[in-house]
């Protein structure tokens, strides 16, 4: 349970650490030989490119609040059309927490953390609206409406996300309850229209959980201007595997290089864990995605 009545000095300690450049905050994120260039800066820049999941959590409580918090944070995303198709489930049980871990392939943090935190894409509840008001939703039907569902329950997920590292909080999504998404609507009693789509641990971190923010692709990867693509792709893959690779050897992570993690991941359906099935799973629970 969430039981402090006050942020302790633990808690401040705890918050993450202030980046005194944005030179310094880029070059962590991209690599010294990679930074790119940035304009205004401001603190709240310097926590964004400092995030990075943590998977091991200590046992302290949160301090009373830090839930009605993110979820404040939460529902100040964008929602499309104002239609609110998300919700959130907080789970603190520990035998709960047992099951969904289960789910995602034994993942220990999920029972480690204090708060485990089940997004929702959610029609069930303008479903239960049209119902009252004796309407017709048509369009709830439609693949359209559950995208919408999905991608407000992200951006809900990340405003909380962000909101608990300014808190001094640790996280770590968890799509791997996408491996069995009926156990987790049975677990949480979720109606119809109602699905997980993915899970997030909130605590503060153990001390010998890995604490270096993970490089990203360079920006000239990513960021095209005017129309998509970039002769260069190859070379700044080949960068990025360079460093990719001297990031796993520090943190002992079996696929060395990004390009080896692409293709281990989605080369074979196996590694999908039962989610190539997902689209026969989300009919038989109440969405149609015609």
């Amino acid at each position: 349970m969430l039981h402090r009545n006050h942020w302790t000095d633990d808690a401040m300690n705890d918050q993450a650490p202030t980046v005194t450049s944005k030179t310094q905050a880029l070059a962590r994120r991209y690599g010294a030989d990679a930074v790119p260039a940035a304009g205004p800066w401001n603190q709240h820049l310097d926590l964004l490119l400092s995030h990075r999941s943590v998977r091991g959590y200590r046992g302290d409580a949160l301090p009373d609040g830090t839930l009605e918090t993110l979820v404040a944070a939460a529902q100040s995303a964008a929602t499309s059309s104002n239609l609110q198709t998300w919700s959130v489930v907080a789970v603190t049980d520990p035998a709960a927490k047992a099951v969904l871990a289960k789910v995602a392939n034994n993942q220990k943090h999920i029972e480690q953390c204090p708060l485990f935190l089940v997004w929702l894409a959610d029609i069930s509840r303008n479903q239960r609206l049209a119902a009252e008001e004796n309407a017709d939703l048509v369009a709830a039907g439609y693949l359209e409406t559950f995208l919408v569902a999905a991608i407000d329950a992200a951006l809900a997920a990340q405003n909380a996300t962000v909101a608990a590292e300014s808190l001094g909080l640790s996280t770590v999504y968890i799509g791997a309850l996408r491996n069995d998404p009926l156990a987790v609507k049975e677990l949480l009693g979720l109606p119809d229209g109602t699905m997980g789509v993915f899970g997030l641990c909130v605590g503060y971190a153990a001390p010998d959980a890995a604490n270096e923010v993970k490089p990203r692709l360079p920006q000239p990867a990513v960021l095209y201007r005017g129309a998509y693509g970039n002769p260069d792709e190859p070379a700044l893959r080949a960068a990025y595997d360079t460093r990719m690779a001297a990031f796993s050897r520090r943190h002992e992570m079996t696929q060395d290089t990004w390009t080896k993690r692409v293709i281990n991941r989605l080369g074979h359906l196996a590694s999908l864990n039962g989610r190539d099935k997902l689209a026969g799973i989300l009919q038989a629970m109440g969405f149609p995605l015609r």
